[in-house]
């Protein structure tokens, strides 16, 4: 299967503050997990991508947040900036090469403003996180792109297997 993967969960320097949030590498992972995901890299073809750098937003930079959840939407940066557009833009390049490659699969980073698929920051910058979806997984997942995040492979792991059985 084609499967669409964060690239910072990729272990790629493209986080906002410069970092990665690679499975692999994490300590936050155990080693099962580990090991499932490099499962799941090694039997599938993947496909890297950040979309808040494809939509033209440096490393590093400033932390983002969504302010508003319904169109029109709004993101902001910590120093106040509407960074909207970027992120939009970034979203539609998801979609583009999903869509281009046959990409119906995707593992994104939890909780954040582009790839969160169940919860995402509240817009204040104070660490609350909301039920909601970040601009790419929500664009992602309304043309049929089945998401998870990386709290979820076993999930993903079940998914795929599934697929394959199909």
């Amino acid at each position: 299967m084609k499967i669409l993967i964060s690239a910072c969960l990729l272990g790629e320097d493209v986080r906002y503050d410069g970092e990665n949030s690679s499975i692999a590498y994490g300590a936050n992972f155990t080693f099962a997990q580990k090991e499932l995901f490099m499962d799941i890299l090694c039997d599938n073809e993947i496909y890297s991508f950040c979309p808040e750098v494809s939509g033209g937003l440096p490393i590093p930079r400033e932390p983002s947040e969504i302010v508003s959840l319904t169109k029109p939407f709004i993101i902001k940066n910590k120093e106040g900036e509407d960074v909207t557009i970027n992120f939009l833009l970034g979203a539609k390049n998801a979609l583009d090469l999903c869509q281009k490659e046959n990409i119906t699969i995707a593992l994104l980073k939890a909780n954040s403003p582009s790839c969160g698929n169940k919860n995402i920051y509240d817009g204040s910058f104070s660490g609350n996180l909301i039920p909601g979806e970040g601009i790419t997984a929500k664009l992602l997942n309304e043309n049929g792109i089945k998401i998870f995040n990386e709290k979820e492979l076993l999930e993903l792991s079940k998914f795929l297997k599934m697929k394959q059985v199909i």
